[in-house]
């Protein structure tokens, strides 16, 4: 099993005809069992196709082609118009929309945010890399080309949270080197604002029998990990969780950020060091270096499995 999605799942490219976006397609219908992009969506460019996909110029023609509702949509238009396209894609029965595009209002993210909540759907970003079940189907550019996204992910019992796109490629490849395949890795973005966090997703992996355990990735700023340690001690969670925290540095250096507009420190709470206290404190180990992640999750699936 995975989550979020499967072969089955069928899904759109907003602002298709733009080159991150063609490159991008090309990238989903290569990898593992080859993606259903149904259609892309850049207005004005009706009748035309990339690699194959029919170009529309709304996500309502893209439905109507397709004859049945359409699970997800990749976006990737520029910031000023991505509000619209996600509300078009929530408005038009899309319940999964991955948003690439970075450097969006926060406002417009949080009114993304609120509607799918209304809608019943789920967003996963902004500023991310996407989705991928591993040999199976990937959504959005994470692990670039399918050549290299085949290196990097297998098939296997540890599901992959990141804010960072590039770190959930390292830390599955870590895993995948020493014999540990990922059942899903999000890239769930790394801005202050975004559509699903680590707890949000937790309950997904808890219902999924292929997960025997979550590694994530995350950085200082944001309240997403005392978040996550309410979530799992309130919950009992059954999955060991390892993490890895990076910008230890910025507790020495008040003020400083590296890149992520979710990277701000706004209070004692949001430091490095608040953040692993919390986790160690929900049973959450945080490793000193990503290369220590595999044993660590090695020796917790051991001692769960001893204990069942």
């Amino acid at each position: 099993m995975s989550i979020l999605i499967d072969e089955t799942t069928t899904f759109i490219v907003q602002g298709i005809t733009g080159r991150e976006a063609v490159n991008l397609t090309r990238e989903c219908l290569d990898y593992g069992r080859g993606a259903q992009v149904v259609g892309g969506v850049t207005p004005g460019r009706k009748g035309r196709d990339v690699h194959g996909v029919p170009v529309f110029d709304t996500v309502d023609q893209a439905v109507a082609h397709h004859g049945r509702p359409i699970d997800g949509s990749v976006v990737t238009v520029p910031p000023a118009f991505t509000k619209d396209a996600v509300f078009e894609a929530i408005e038009n029965g899309v319940k999964l929309v991955v948003i690439v595009t970075e450097r969006i209002p926060r406002r417009d993210v949080a009114e993304m945010v609120e509607l799918a909540a209304l809608r019943g759907a789920r967003i996963i970003g902004p500023n991310c890399l996407g989705i991928i079940v591993p040999d199976v189907i990937k959504m959005g550019g994470i692990g670039g080309p399918a050549r290299d996204a085949a290196k990097s992910y297998t098939r296997g019992p540890v599901g992959v949270i990141s804010r960072s796109g590039g770190m959930t490629t390292e830390m599955s490849s870590t895993l995948s080197a020493a014999g540990l395949g990922q059942s899903t890795a999000v890239s769930i973005g790394g801005d202050a604002i975004i559509g699903s966090t680590y707890a949000e997703l937790m309950p997904l992996f808890e219902a999924d029998d292929e997960t025997e355990g979550i590694v994530i990735y995350t950085e200082p700023g944001g309240r997403m990990e005392a978040e996550l340690a309410r979530w799992v001690t309130e919950n009992d969670s059954r999955l060991p969780i390892v993490a890895f925290m990076a910008g230890r540095f910025m507790d020495e250096m008040p003020g400083m950020s590296f890149g992520h507009a979710g990277t701000i420190v706004e209070g004692k709470e949001d430091t490095a060091s608040e953040k692993i206290a919390r986790l160690a404190e929900a049973g959450i180990t945080v490793a000193e270096e990503i290369s220590q992640i595999p044993e660590i999750m090695k020796a917790k699936l051991a001692e769960r499995s001893a204990a069942a």
